[in-house]
């Protein structure tokens, strides 16, 4: 009985006091978050971001945070790559075979968008970033058999949505865009996208493809340049260097 009523006792307090203790719980957990950041950024060689209120995305010595820490646990070391995104050069469309690194690289200057706007430091030697209202990513194959999409089906969606939604202040990673059906109507879908997005959108995009035949575009669009990821090829084996370079 005595138990019983000092339990109750106790949960009256704890209603009594709900609102403080919930904007204590909450305050704890801000500095919970931004003491980690804090200790990532020290121990792991973070920069702070500037951001600003144009188009700009310039990351220098740019790194996956994930990717770096799994490279090394094997001692290995992550590639840096910059990223200079500009109203004169909008959208990079980068080439280049499979395992090079180019899905990596798209995934990274996302995430270093979200670190940057969520108030850490970000994986570069650098970062100005102009402020970005909305990411959107079409990366990876998949289907949704419970919903009867296909993996083609199901990237239309999703690109649909991306061209409806982003603006000119957004940010917008494409991996493969048109796989999914046959070469020349992927071809078309990819072009098409990209034209909408440098013509209409204006937004900043990286987008990655295996399709060369786009990599003409870059005559016909101002704002859109090619790049590459740099290999080496002696005959007998080649060698991913995973360095993004300009051109084709």
């Amino acid at each position: 009985n005595l138990e019983q009523e000092l339990y109750g006792k106790i949960c009256s307090q704890v209603i009594d006091s709900h609102q403080l203790l919930l904007t204590l719980a909450y305050a704890l957990s801000q500095l919970d978050a931004y003491c980690n950041f804090a200790v990532i950024a020290q121990k792991y060689d973070y920069c702070m971001p500037n951001l600003t209120e144009d188009m700009v995305f310039d990351i220098v010595g740019g790194r996956h945070p994930v990717v770096e820490r799994v490279l090394a646990k094997s001692n290995e070391c992550f590639i840096q790559n910059d990223c200079k995104l500009s109203m004169d050069e909008r959208i990079w469309l980068i080439t280049g075979p499979n395992m090079a690194g180019k899905s990596t690289f798209l995934r990274q200057n996302a995430l270093i968008g979200i670190l940057a706007q969520i108030g850490s430091f970000v994986p570069a030697a650098s970062a100005q970033i102009g402020i970005v209202d909305k990411i959107f990513s079409r990366i990876g194959a998949g289907d949704d058999l419970g919903k009867g999409q296909s993996t083609f089906m199901l990237e239309m969606l999703e690109t649909s949505a991306i061209l409806a939604q982003a603006t000119h202040k957004s940010l917008v990673i494409l991996d493969e865009v048109g796989r999914g059906t046959s070469t020349y109507d992927g071809v078309a879908i990819a072009w098409s996208v990209l034209e909408h997005i440098h013509d209409k959108i204006r937004a900043r995009c990286l987008f990655a493809t295996h399709y060369h035949e786009l990599i003409a575009m870059e005559e016909v669009l101002p704002s859109l340049t090619n790049y590459t990821v740099d290999l080496e090829d002696d005959g007998e084996r080649t060698v991913f260097l995973h360095k993004i370079k300009k051109g084709s």
